[in-house]
């Protein structure tokens, strides 16, 4: 089977699809065959060599995939079940998923919910994994639709395009924040209510106008800021990614007058417990109309190509990566 296997040279990296078998795989519990993988800005970072993503050469990346179970030492796991994986170090110092073969920890392993199969399950994949956690965190601070608007910054990546329709669909008002005018259509299919651009982070000052009954914030530094200075009291903003750095110049302010709670979110490590209820809540929450919109599907070979799109800024949604057996 096939992989893209990265490898460095004169402090370059170099991706490459190469033959692979069972031999070549990391020591595991449980082999995957690997139906669907994904396109992640992480992925993105380690493949085109701007990320200090990975550490040891050679290295398959891929930080999620679903598949079937093709071999297994682990009792939880029986050949032929599908089963998603989601973080863990997959791709970054573990091979991933960007290949035909996959062996890793059962530990990492989470069943496929009814209602998904591989294909979907990869159009969510890690950015809709993370979605749904910092949905999860809004709502266990409380925040509930009839308190406002949810922003949604970076509103046309991956984590965002998914948290737009996962919220729109749950009943809450949502505004996405795009600096490109070219995925407004996409983001208003989504369910967003109205666009905004960066113009709107502008402002610096430590505490702005209440706007936000809440936000999931994919940007961080001087976004995420401005974004804390503009939620309205008593909300809370879930962070989970760094797209525009990973600073924080902001002030105590909102915190200590409005009451405001920010909420780190990582999917990497999730407990296997709220893993479960997230994959649940996600075959349960998210509307259909969401696979036919936010996918753009590739082939291994073009993996580089997409990978270069990505870290342009020129991709938009879920980049769904079939794995050819």
């Amino acid at each position: 089977m096939q992989a893209l296997i990265l490898q460095q040279q004169d402090n370059k990296t170099q991706a490459t699809l190469q033959p692979v078998d069972e031999t070549m795989l990391p020591e595991g519990d449980v082999t995957v065959e690997v139906v669907y993988s994904s396109l992640n800005y992480k992925d993105a970072m380690a493949i085109t060599g701007k990320g200090r993503i990975i550490r040891q050469f050679p290295m398959v990346p891929g930080i999620d995939f679903a598949g079937r179970v093709r071999h297994s030492e682990d009792p939880r796991f029986h050949i032929g079940q599908d089963v998603v994986l989601t973080g863990w170090g997959a791709g970054e110092n573990h091979w991933g998923g960007l290949s035909g073969l996959a062996r890793v920890k059962g530990d990492w392993l989470v069943p496929l919910p009814q209602g998904l199969d591989s294909r979907k399950a990869m159009i969510i994949g890690t950015a809709g994994f993370t979605a749904m956690l910092c949905v999860m965190a809004l709502e266990e601070a409380g925040v509930v639709a009839q308190q406002g608007e949810i922003l949604v910054t970076g509103a046309s990546g991956g984590v965002g395009s998914t948290a737009v329709s996962l919220l729109h669909a749950l009943g809450y008002t949502v505004v996405a924040a795009s600096g490109r005018v070219s995925t407004h259509d996409y983001l208003r299919q989504l369910g967003a209510s109205r666009i905004i651009g960066r113009e709107a982070f502008a402002d610096g000052r430590p505490l702005e106008k209440q706007q936000w009954a809440g936000a999931i914030d994919t940007v961080g530094d001087k976004v995420l800021a401005s974004v804390l200075a503009q939620t309205q009291y008593g909300g809370c903003v879930a962070a989970c990614g760094l797209a525009g750095g990973f600073s924080l110049p902001a002030t105590v302010m909102p915190f200590i007058l409005r009451n405001v709670r920010l909420q780190g979110v990582d999917s990497v490590m999730t407990p296997l417990p709220r893993r479960l209820a997230a994959w649940a809540r996600l075959a349960k929450d998210l509307p259909e109309s969401f696979y036919q919109t936010a996918a753009t599907e590739i082939g291994l070979d073009r993996v580089a190509e997409y990978a270069a799109a990505i870290m342009e800024n020129r991709a938009h949604g879920r980049t769904l990566v079939k794995i050819e057996s």
